[in-house]
């Protein structure tokens, strides 16, 4: 080829490549834009007095370890999510998906490859055809891209790229939910301990009672009939403690898979009626919310994931133009292979345009279109859910509070009750059933206030989850 030629193949490769470009500065699908929330001025549940009261700041805001005061448990946490499955599985998707952007991402680009052959002929020689021998040597570079007019490969890569969010944000819903799946587990773990201790204290008080109306009853001053009363009291504490003490085992069990580890033994801390928790606490304003919370967020990322998919199904509408091209060098004497005359080059380009595909090309757009439709519902449908959740957790929170109040007064006029019917009987005032009855209203009365402690510091485990704190590092 002359140099006349060469320059004008030159020129062309370049006028060629700057219209590429600036074709590629377009991309036809739609462009991401946050749907508008219906969010409300403020969540449902909250009392008035805080209603009035406008707020900043939000208890989600706070990390885990601040709103979990007891040392124990934050040791669990901190083991938890140093070992618990979920977390290190979603974190492998994390990985997998940052992987799938980088292959997504490649056909942007174009691929270059190199090779290199020798081969060495001996042919005998045939009738008049001398013998001859025959070495050829080639080194060769190539090139390919297939220009993204159209936006196909961006788009791809976009749809990847909000995936990757999205796992991101799973990872960190994961890591929410084993954050109140191990306070919730070890508050209820200190309940039933709570409970274990009542129900031994009771047995032991039960079995002095016991002893002493059996003496009363061998001297003729009690009935049997008070003694087998007295002995229902201690039954009825006695059966407690095998079956709290199975719920304990069977809750460490469940804690240590939380942790990673096989079942075992937990370490405790503060007792369930020392674990600090304020009477209210900040929720800021519902708007925050969509920032926060991790389950809205990976929505979004699918939602914006699946709009840029349209983009790339649409491409297929147009035509594909990819360019070739390879150089190197080839000759028969190894020793000139790189000398002017053994270089080669060439150049093509290609356009390939879809005519007629049976009604794959308008389906396949129709189904990127519906799963994007999809995905805006399920986001939608998040953003409402959350908004419940909210709500619920207030509404136990402040509810549960209110309940635990009243089962403490009601607890302490249960045990006055059994301190005076057993007075009463020692006075022959009155017969054993009233101390039965009264013995049995308390003992219930203090199980019952031990469940209402653990209820109201699950709700606020649970109102800081739905607010969307937890993932907070």
């Amino acid at each position: 080829m002359n140099d006349f030629n060469r320059k004008r193949s030159v020129i062309f490769l370049a006028s060629f490549s700057l219209l590429a470009l600036w074709l590629a500065g377009c991309a036809v699908g739609p462009n991401y834009h946050r749907p508008s929330v219906d969010a409300p001025a403020q969540y449902r549940g909250l009392p008035e007095d805080q209603a009035a009261r406008p707020e900043t700041g939000s208890i989600a805001d706070e990390k885990w370890s601040e709103v979990f005061q007891d040392q124990e448990l934050q040791g669990l946490i901190r083991t938890a999510l140093q070992n618990n499955y979920d977390v290190r599985i979603a974190a492998a998707r994390v990985l997998e998906a940052r992987a799938q952007l980088g292959i997504t991402r490649a056909d942007q680009f174009p691929s270059l490859g190199s090779g290199a052959g020798i081969a060495s002929q001996r042919n005998p020689k045939i009738g008049p055809i001398p013998s001859y021998e025959l070495t050829q040597g080639q080194v060769n570079v190539s090139a390919s891209w297939n220009l993204d007019f159209w936006g196909k490969y961006r788009r791809a890569t976009e749809a990847q790229r909000a995936k990757l969010l999205a796992e991101e944000w799973a990872q960190r819903a994961v890591i929410s939910s084993l954050v109140a799946n191990v306070a919730s587990g070890y508050f209820q773990l200190r309940e039933l301990d709570l409970q274990l201790e009542i129900s031994k204290r009771t047995l032991a008080s039960r079995n002095e009672s016991l002893q002493l109306t059996t003496l009363r009853t061998e001297h003729g001053v009690d009935t049997m009939l008070d003694q087998r009363q007295a002995e229902q009291l201690v039954y009825t504490a006695g059966a407690q403690v095998p079956d709290l003490e199975r719920q304990i085992g069977q809750q460490e069990n469940a804690l240590s898979i939380l942790l990673g580890k096989n079942p075992g033994a937990i370490p405790r801390g503060l007792k369930l009626t020392e674990q600090p928790h304020a009477p209210e606490v900040p929720i800021g304003v519902p708007s925050s919310l969509l920032e926060r919370r991790p389950d809205i967020r990976e929505a979004e990322a699918n939602l914006i994931a699946a709009n840029a998919q349209i983009g790339v199904a649409r491409a297929a509408y147009f035509p594909q133009i990819s360019l070739t091209g390879t150089g190197g060098y080839e000759s028969s004497a190894l020793t000139n292979l790189f000398t002017g005359p053994a270089g080669l080059w060439n150049f093509g380009g290609s356009l390939a345009q879809p005519i007629f595909e049976g009604g794959r090309l308008k389906n396949g757009v129709r189904l990127a279109e519906a799963q994007q439709q999809e995905m805006l519902l399920s986001y939608q449908q998040a953003i409402q859910s959350s908004f419940r959740d909210v709500s619920n957790a207030l509404i136990a929170y402040r509810k549960n509070r209110e309940f635990r109040i009243q089962e403490e007064k009601l607890t302490d006029s249960a045990r006055e009750a059994a301190q005076l019917s057993e007075q009463r009987f020692n006075a022959g005032a009155t017969d054993y059933l009233e101390v039965l009855t009264n013995e049995t209203n308390y003992f219930s009365d203090e199980l019952t206030l031990a469940q209402a402690q653990f209820n109201e510091l699950q709700a606020l485990v649970q109102l800081y989850q739905a607010l969307g704190g937890g993932w907070q590092q």
